[in-house]
């Protein structure tokens, strides 16, 4: 067993637990259900055959995870692309820090394009609040993911951030294995991509040396993801409306597990992930206030996030539409523009709440899709 056992709360499966947990996967019947939807019942039978054979994380990833993901990337997606793969180096292990947009399938994703790119998997943060049935908690643990905890006062929440923050430091620079983290608690769900300034100070809880060196030691590689299209962008704005007219309002689990279902299942388009580099971290970082250093950070991030988006035409009808000019028109055909109009409007429809605010709701999914570009074109000074 490689990790110590002060992470056994945290962290994922070990090599020696795959025995133990993927049997009482196979035989739940929602994953047979997930089997049955992306693949055929031969390809899914011979998996299901070669998968008590596997005797490791790796085979298990490689083997099983990998197969079930190309077959949904096939049915469900235009495709998925891993840009600028070169700016890595497959003998370190590194901090992906990416904007968030899908619950279950922005790490998945990213995991898939590493492993059919030649780079070893990375593991995986989910929130404690995700894990609404043993076996999605069986799966993702499996699947290299540790536990964040979300829950608790704020004395108990800082005593959480700091063994977070040792067992993060611990898989990067005791293990040199790469990892995947939000850079905000939670999906932000109209694409207004912030680095939160905690997720910083968090990381930074553990190590020796300064700021600098401790932020180096975990080699930071912020990545920008998009997709052309969000299958859960009605459901976020539907989210913003309830918010809206019901201060008191909270979601469900059973809201969480829809919108992991609708962003599974449903049509994405083009998916990209573009590797932004190394963050570089500058000497004068120690020489600022420490209650500047994570802001600082954070913004440095946020710029390498927001100046690589791979933008798609979508994205660009609707920064002309929020903002009622035709400055992206280039980007974009009159064909394109009545696609998405319709696009937007059919998702519309799936809302069914009370006092409907169409106006509202349509202007909260134009503003997902502008946000990426609005953001780029103040990161590269445009």
């Amino acid at each position: 067993m490689k990790y110590p056992a002060e992470f056994n709360d945290i962290r994922c499966f070990d090599d020696e637990e795959v025995a133990v947990y993927l049997p009482k996967l196979l035989e739940e019947p929602a994953i047979q259900q997930i089997l049955a939807m992306f693949m055929s019942a031969e390809n899914a039978q011979k998996l299901v055959q070669v998968a008590p054979a596997m005797q490791s994380v790796r085979q298990f990833q490689s083997t099983f995870i990998i197969a079930l993901l190309n077959a949904l990337i096939a049915k469900t997606s235009a495709g998925v692309q891993l840009q600028n793969a070169e700016k890595l180096e497959k003998s370190k292990g590194y901090l992906f820090l990416t904007n968030h947009r899908d619950i279950v399938l922005d790490s998945a994703f990213l995991n898939a394009m590493l492993l059919n790119n030649g780079f070893e998997t990375s593991h995986i943060g989910i929130g404690n609040n995700l894990l609404i049935k043993p076996w999605i908690e069986w799966a993702v643990r499996l699947n290299k993911s540790f536990v964040v905890r979300r829950d608790g006062g704020v004395r108990e929440q800082l005593l959480i951030s700091k063994h977070m923050s040792a067992y993060m430091r611990y898989v990067l620079t005791e293990l040199n294995e790469s990892m995947w983290l939000a850079q905000r608690e939670g999906r932000a769900k109209d694409s207004n991509d912030l680095t939160a300034p905690a997720i910083i100070k968090m990381l930074n809880m553990s190590g020796e040396g300064s700021f600098c060196q401790k932020l180096r030691a975990i080699k930071i590689a912020p990545l920008a993801i998009n997709y052309e299209f969000d299958p859960c962008d009605y459901l976020k704005a539907k989210e913003y409306q309830l918010k809206r007219d019901d201060a008191g309002y909270k979601k469900q689990p059973a809201d969480d597990l829809l919108n992991m279902q609708t962003g599974i299942l449903g049509y994405k388009g083009r998916v990209s992930f573009v590797v932004a580099g190394e963050l570089q971290v500058p000497d004068a970082w120690d020489e600022l206030p420490r209650t500047e250093q994570a802001e600082v950070a954070a913004k440095a991030i946020d710029q390498m996030i927001h100046a690589n988006y791979h933008l798609y035409p979508n994205n660009y009808v609707a920064a002309d539409i929020l903002t009622q000019s035709t400055e992206f028109a280039s980007y974009y055909t009159a064909e394109d523009k009545a696609k998405f109009m319709a696009y937007i409007d059919s998702q519309l429809q799936k809302i069914d709440i009370p006092n409907r605010d169409d106006a509202y709701l349509c202007d909260m999914m134009y503003r997902m899709y502008a946000n990426p570009v609005l953001n780029q074109q103040k990161a590269l000074g445009k």
